[in-house]
């Protein structure tokens, strides 16, 4: 079991900087606990809320981390292709390790309309988007088809080596395009135990049957580690209690060092190879103090 971060790109501060200085220094706290991988998430038209996007923040958090695997999460259907396969080439030759490209289609929502794109063509999207960025990386001339108009593209720097594509989405047809298209599955923060179990059982039954080998299966938890029981419950408790982004109880973790270790090494049992952790808690000193002890819970997995 591999334990990665999402950092948090929202940050409720009066001074920009300072919400982007928070994202630096959990980057140097993940690097420093000797977590697996580093990503950065993907939202728009959020004002008045800051977030920080993807590809200039996550070029600045290439600089903290080192060599182990990094990447950013897309709302691909809401981006050009082009466009991606520039910026994650230029992002690639930066970083020097393996880099990652979480896709995902998203819900029909006001991001969306906010970027002038037809939610209904979201599948689709998808689809030529990741077959267009696949063929401009290797290095061919690609011209666009069904929903994206441009002719004979190419882009460099492509990336010094295979860029992995995990595709998320729990209905069926996202999990039969993670198992055709994807090199591995990332589930939903928001999904029970029950729910997470059963997607991913299904995931691992398209690859079989596709004949490939499972690749990641990966999950994100939302988490909180604290000092001792006592602490977790007091600190993560009331946030739950109140109920932290609508998510089922299951679905968020928090606890002592061995009691958020039981719970990752359980979801090693479903089939999970990563699990990929945002803190639930806003505080950036708890989150800096969590992130620490997340040492000794990736120590504890790292056989699961």
């Amino acid at each position: 079991m591999r334990i990665g971060v999402s950092l948090s790109s929202s940050h409720d501060v009066s001074d920009v900087r300072e919400g982007a200085r928070r994202m630096i220094d959990r980057a140097a706290a993940s690097r420093d606990a000797g977590l697996d991988s580093l990503f950065v998430g993907d939202h728009h038209n959020t004002g008045p809320r800051n977030y920080y996007q993807n590809v200039p923040i996550m070029g600045r958090l290439l600089a903290e981390w080192g060599d182990r695997p990094a990447g950013i999460l897309m709302l691909l259907p809401l981006w050009h292709p082009v466009l991606v396969a520039e910026q994650i080439g230029t992002l690639a030759a930066i970083h020097r390790g393996r880099f990652i490209l979480q896709a995902t289609v998203g819900r029909d929502d006001e991001q969306y309309t906010g970027m002038g794109v037809e939610a209904k063509h979201r599948p689709s999207r998808m689809d030529e988007a990741l077959d267009a960025m696949r063929r401009l990386w290797a290095g061919e001339s690609v011209s666009g088809g069904r929903r994206y108009r441009f002719a004979e593209a190419r882009v460099a720097p492509v990336p010094p080596e295979p860029v992995e594509i995990w595709l998320g989405g729990g209905a069926p047809a996202a999990l039969d395009r993670a198992a055709r298209l994807g090199d591995g599955w990332l589930g939903d923060p928001s999904l029970t135990d029950i729910e997470a179990h059963e997607q991913a059982a299904a995931y691992l039954a398209k690859r079989r049957a596709l004949g490939r080998e499972r690749g990641v299966v990966a999950i994100r938890r939302d988490i909180f580690v604290g000092a001792d029981a006592g602490e977790a419950r007091a600190v993560a408790g009331p946030i739950v209690a109140k109920g932290y982004r609508g998510f089922d109880r299951s679905a968020v973790v928090f606890g002592d060092v061995d009691e958020v270790a039981a719970e990752f090494r359980r979801l090693a049992t479903m089939g999970f190879t990563d699990v990929i952790i945002r803190h639930l808690v806003p505080d950036h000193a708890q989150v800096l103090a969590s992130t620490a002890r997340l040492a000794r819970v990736r120590e504890a997995v790292a056989d699961a």
